[in-house]
């Protein structure tokens, strides 16, 4: 055989086997069902949904990727919309779920069907799921550690919850808790919901300030709050405490201008909205065949006062601080890389 005929062979093999691998999910069907979309970390993380797997849609990676979001956070509503999906015989379901458990039955019933579940942030505690998610909990706690490090003596501190009744919520309010059990020298004197939006925030610490002490040191949040805290304590005429940031631009805008008046310092922590894309090629990954174990963390982004800057520049207005995960980046989060 000639070495041109060789070559010849050879790159056909290649190209045939790329297409192999590529045609493994090129027909497979994944569905988006995510609970809840008011506020902006649910749009961004629509958004990078539909970027990313509009390409992978395009490139013949899969067949569809379709997203739904229910018009309520109510898991009947959510269950009812993953029955759908189980009937319309979708591959793999990528879940943000209203509740840790009360949609199990649902999921399992999924699973039973030969689905693929892979549920992130608002995850699902049924096993024969997957669950992608930040460590929350010590997120709560990395607060408090940073007030700690800022405000030695202590103080009052507010907690701005997100959405009740949603895991991420009870786990971030754990960790802000555990941290002021381990750090005594700080008290909660105060606790509203903010549903992770900064207009429902501004409400709900508006209607609560008149009822706190005056010397309030820090306002520790979930993310979506911090603005909407700080034009709050501004209209009630009271300084302005430490309030942790969420990543979102109007956030981190704030921050920028209070950092240029008054040098004022703070930190911004939220889990980036991108991790649907990191959850859908997960998703992509175990119907490719691939072993993945049950359970996979991705850290957390943070910004602090060094990073504030380049963070807000490449922050669109409206948005939220993000990364978009691609293939190799899941099969790194896989690997344990």
């Amino acid at each position: 055989m000639n070495k041109a005929l060789h070559r010849a062979i050879l790159a056909t093999g290649l190209v045939l086997a790329a297409t192999a691998a590529q045609a493994d999910t090129a027909d497979k069907r994944i569905a988006l069902s995510n609970n809840y979309a008011g506020n902006s970390w649910r749009q961004a993380m629509l958004k990078s949904w539909d970027k990313v797997t509009k390409q992978a849609v395009a490139d013949k990676v899969v067949a569809a990727a379709d997203p739904f979001t229910t018009a309520e956070n109510q898991v009947t509503e959510q269950a009812a919309q993953i029955q759908n999906m189980i009937l319309e015989g979708y591959d793999a379901i990528v879940i943000n779920a209203a509740s840790p458990d009360a949609l199990n039955g649902a999921v399992k019933q999924a699973c039973d069907a030969g689905i693929t579940v892979v549920s992130f942030d608002g995850i699902v505690t049924e096993p024969c799921a997957w669950r992608i998610a930040v460590d929350f909990k010590q997120m709560g706690k990395d607060e408090v550690l940073y007030l700690k490090d800022k405000l030695p003596n202590g103080g009052n501190l507010l907690e701005i919850r997100g959405l009740a009744g949603v895991f991420v919520d009870d786990e971030i309010s754990k960790g802000i808790h555990e941290g002021v059990a381990e750090n005594p020298q700080f008290k909660i004197v105060g606790s509203v919901h903010g549903d992770w939006a900064q207009d429902v925030a501004q409400k709900a610490v508006a209607g609560i300030l008149p009822s706190l002490p005056a010397d309030i040191v820090g306002v520790v949040t979930q993310g979506g709050d911090g603005y909407g805290a700080a034009q709050a304590f501004k209209a009630a005429n009271r300084p302005t405490p430490v309030i942790i940031m969420g990543n979102r631009q109007d956030e981190l805008a704030w921050w920028k201008e209070q950092k240029d008046a008054s040098k004022y310092e703070t930190m911004s922590v939220s889990i980036a909205p991108g991790v649907s894309t990191l959850a859908f090629w997960v998703a992509q990954q175990i119907l490719d065949g691939k072993e993945v174990k049950k359970d996979l963390v991705v850290p957390f982004l943070r910004i602090d006062q060094d990073t504030l800057e380049t963070s807000l520049e490449t922050t669109e207005k409206g948005g939220v601080a993000n990364t978009e995960y691609s293939l190799e980046d899941a099969q790194k989060v896989i690997d344990g890389k």
